[in-house]
């Protein structure tokens, strides 16, 4: 006796790929802006406004990329 699977897999078309690609493309370029701005607006700030604002310098990379990435 013959048994035929009719089970269908879902796969996404190769217009929904490229859709998917680009929005991944424009995701990282605005995480990678925001990330840039974060980081030259905290580094234009004197020692004294990051202190008050309770920031070392040396940790302005890793505030940047929370703000653009997320932790």
């Amino acid at each position: 006796m013959a048994y035929v699977n009719t089970n269908r897999i879902a796969r996404k078309g190769f217009l929904d790929r490229i859709a998917d690609l680009r929005n991944g493309v424009v995701t990282a370029i605005r995480q990678r802006r925001i990330y840039g701005q974060t980081a030259a607006e905290l580094n234009a700030l004197t020692d004294r406004e990051l202190a008050d604002l309770g920031i070392v310098r040396a940790s302005i990379a890793e505030i940047a990329r929370e703000a653009a990435y997320g932790k």
